[in-house]
């Protein structure tokens, strides 16, 4: 087995790693909460970062009028089946594909990975603007809009007391670090190639 083809196998199954560990945590710090309020992101589930932070969460979000944080959504389904099915493409490809097949698998995960990302956008644009209009409290912008309470995609952003943090986890990373393999394996496997037909 060739050297470039060990490489894209170690690629398709770095991606597996979403499931053992987290994709995102979304963290709120506000002064009524010592201890920061969290939530962590798997790729088929949520969790709390500490014990009954979801609930919490969901209490306080219920004053403004924001919907409950649901316990599954369809993407826990969606998600993983893509994972291993382009985890079993990327070994067949590795054992029978050649460089060409690499590059290929490498944009059709960046393709995908980037549509979670969009998808990811929208439920927290969902989630932070669509209120309840019998909310118990309610804020407007400085132009007499009403307020969203979306958390960002990605970084820091302030919301009224709050501060919330959006960053990826391990399982985005390992993700992240199969992608790039993949194109290392490209790399590797073009350049064999021509180091094969220049002889």
């Amino acid at each position: 087995m060739k050297k470039s083809n060990i490489i894209m196998l170690v690629a398709a199954l770095l991606p597996l790693g979403l499931f053992l560990f987290p994709l995102w945590k979304i963290t709120l710090e506000a002064p009524q909460y010592p201890i920061p309020l969290g939530m962590y992101i798997y790729i088929n589930d949520f969790s709390d970062a500490n014990p009954h932070d979801i609930k919490n969460i969901n209490l306080m979000n219920h004053y403004v009028g924001m919907k409950y944080i649901p316990e599954a959504i369809p993407e826990f389904k969606i998600f993983p089946a893509g994972i291993i099915i382009t985890s079993i493409l990327g070994l067949l490809i590795a054992f029978k594909g050649n460089y060409k097949w690499f590059l290929f698998w490498f944009i059709l995960m960046l393709v995908l990975s980037t549509a979670g990302l969009y998808d990811f956008y929208l439920w927290e644009h969902d989630y932070g603007h669509t209120l309840d209009p019998k909310a118990i409290m309610k804020f407007t912008n400085p132009d007499g809009t009403q307020m969203g309470f979306q958390p960002p995609l990605f970084g820091t952003k302030h919301i009224l007391n709050f501060t919330a943090h959006s960053y990826p986890r391990l399982g985005a990373y390992f993700l992240a670090m199969g992608i790039a393999v993949s194109f290392i394996a490209f790399l590797f496997g073009r350049k064999q190639y021509k180091k094969l037909f220049a002889k």
